[in-house]
């Protein structure tokens, strides 16, 4: 059987041999390949087009923002958004470590740019008229707008076009005060009348499914500002959550740490990123990490603190002034007597392996409020003259941020005394 076998080789041994050298070339092609494609690593190659699309965010206009995000195209080319493309829009998100995929979205070259993961939304569904879970560009600048106001700010608007004191307002009414709205955000104010034809997308941003929503199919109802409040409130909470699936890519309704980490630190500018980045892969050192979760609602506490982050900054320093030093339990206290929001000992602890430098358990207060701050300037994005209007707020203090408020109500109430 062995001398059959012998000779039934010989009989193919030159066939067979053309086919061992023929799939040779092709292994050793695809070997070459392989180290072409990874000739960095994939956390380099993550952190890369990371801090591009960071740039893409804060320095493009939002026609760029709004094609290089959204993932859907229709026949006649229009181009829409999903939910998830409009979180990822708006906020700097860092590819999940539990993802297999290299990076999200594609660029020239990138061969294999994977799918998104791109969570459902209900809340969107409100205003969907037509069922289709589509965002077109006009109501990209209407949501990235209201996404950007201070709530005190629109209650200033809202009650100087309130002219009955009625706590209501009709829909040209509101137009006027998003209007004004606006025009204090960069991208709403490159399109104040809010049409893009560029894009083939020429609505009017106050014609939407959310207008319908607030003021009905024939536009006659009146829109309360309770409502709208609550509307407000909402529309962050969802890009929260937004945010927490984009991390959860095994649907198990908790992120890592390292992921929770990610999201604290990706918001941060581009002269500190990488060093805070670096502390962030670090935690694979940490085998006691490696089985620790967040849950959503922590996710949610931390956004929360986030918001507040006025009051939270004040006490931070204040205290950090008189102690020299800021403790685990001290930042607890601060978080749950001044802003009303507990965090756990699991955040906690997070946040101190990062902004924690030196290792000596006291908390290194500026460069933890300034990630915090950039997060929400980020989203703000307020109306600047030129790319170096945009870069200059990097070098602000955490405690200037605090003045933005203040400042968008005057010009707000301003503006409504001239109309």
């Amino acid at each position: 059987m062995a001398a059959a076998l012998t000779r039934s080789s010989s009989v193919h041994s030159g066939q067979a041999g053309n086919e061992v050298a023929a799939f040779g070339d092709v292994a050793e092609e695809e070997e070459r390949e392989e180290k072409r494609r990874f000739l960095f690593g994939d956390s380099y190659r993550r952190r890369v087009f990371f801090n591009y699309e960071k740039r893409i965010r804060t320095r493009s206009p939002p026609e760029k923002i709004f094609e290089y995000f959204a993932s859907i195209r229709n026949p006649e080319g229009e181009v829409y958004m999903l939910p998830a493309d409009l979180m990822r829009a708006v906020v700097p998100v860092f590819p999940p470590s539990e993802s297999k995929i290299v990076r999200e979205g594609s660029l020239r070259g990138e061969r294999n740019p994977g799918e998104l993961h791109c969570a459902p939304s209900e809340f969107f569904m409100l205003f969907d008229t037509n069922g289709d879970g589509l965002i077109s560009f006009a109501e990209y600048i209407f949501f990235v707008t209201l996404l950007s106001i201070p709530e005190s700010s629109f209650n200033i608007a809202f009650k100087m076009f309130d002219l009955d004191h009625s706590g209501e307002i009709d829909k040209e009414e509101f137009k006027k005060v998003m209007a004004l709205m606006r025009s204090y955000h960069r991208q709403g104010a490159a399109h104040r009348d809010g049409l893009r034809f560029g894009l083939k997308v020429g609505q009017s941003v106050e014609n939407g499914g959310l207008v319908e929503y607030f003021f009905g199919k024939d536009g006659n109802e009146q829109l309360r500002y309770d409502k709208f409040s609550n509307f407000l409130k909402q529309l962050h909470d969802e890009i929260v959550r937004l945010e927490f699936s984009h991390y959860d890519v095994k649907s198990s309704k908790t992120i890592s740490v390292k992921d929770f980490a990610l999201s604290m630190v990706a918001s941060a500018d581009m002269n500190h990123i990488n060093k805070l980045l670096d502390r962030v892969d670090d935690f694979d050192d940490y085998p006691d990490l490696k089985d620790l979760r967040i849950t959503f609602e922590e996710f949610k506490a931390f956004a929360d603190l986030r918001r507040k982050l006025e009051p939270f900054a004040m006490a931070i320093f204040s205290y950090g002034k008189v102690n020299g030093l800021l403790t685990k339990q001290d930042l607890k206290r601060a978080a749950t007597h001044v802003c009303e929001v507990d965090l756990t000992d699991k955040v906690v602890d997070v946040i101190f392996l990062v902004f924690d430098a030196n290792r000596d358990g006291s908390l290194s207060a500026d460069e933890f409020l300034r990630a915090l701050q950039r997060r929400e300037s980020d989203i703000r994005q307020p109306a600047s003259s030129g790319l170096m209007g945009v870069l200059g707020s990097e070098n602000d203090h955490p405690l200037e941020f605090c003045k933005h408020d203040f400042a968008v109500n005057s010009l707000a109430y301003q503006s409504c005394r001239n109309m």
